[in-house]
């Protein structure tokens, strides 16, 4: 009974303690200030058990045939800025996000379709990505865009080109400011 005495006060005490370092602003929300290493892992832990349970949206059965359109729809709403495409470099703004956007040409080939299409719906809070539902964009088009999201890790400068309408046309000139993907 004692131990469990001890435990229960522990426990009030690391309460008390977290809630005079958070509240009491000691806890830094900068975004030039990294998050403590267990904070990370505790907010990529919530974020992706969040969208594997709550993503349950199956693919229209014309999934493939939507990257086109996807890609399309991704320059046209701005994606490319934070997330870049082939052939385009990144916003130099999106180099003080926390957390970083991701490489969306590194880790899309390992998510599923219907999580890609929950994160571009519904965002993602404290790191920059909007909703697009809540900007007004339908179902229909945000599985267009998971769909060139999905493609993106295959594609190459031309196809993206050849996507988007701008074959033939000249490449953009470079950003030297811009980061490098």
């Amino acid at each position: 009974m004692r131990f469990l005495a001890v435990v229960g006060a522990l426990a009030i005490l690391v309460g008390i303690g977290a809630a005079v370092y958070l509240f009491g602003g000691f806890y830094s929300v900068a975004a030039q200030v990294e998050d403590p290493a267990v904070m990370n892992w505790a907010l990529v832990q919530i974020r992706s058990r969040s969208i594997r349970r709550n993503a349950a949206d199956a693919p229209p059965p014309d999934f493939q045939g939507r990257v086109a359109a996807g890609a399309k729809a991704f320059v046209q709403r701005g994606c490319p800025t934070c997330h870049g495409a082939p052939g385009m470099e990144w916003a130099k703004f999106s180099e003080g996000l926390n957390p970083s956007p991701p490489d969306l040409k590194d880790i899309a080939g390992g998510l599923e379709p219907q999580h890609i299409f929950w994160v571009v719906k519904h965002g993602i809070r404290m790191t920059g990505m909007p909703s697009f539902a809540a900007a007004g964009v339908a179902d229909d088009e945000i599985w267009s865009i998971a769909a060139f999201v999905k493609q993106l890790p295959k594609a190459s400068e031309g196809d993206f080109k050849a996507w988007t309408g701008q074959a033939g046309a000249a490449p953009p000139a470079p950003d030297a400011s811009a980061p490098k993907p």
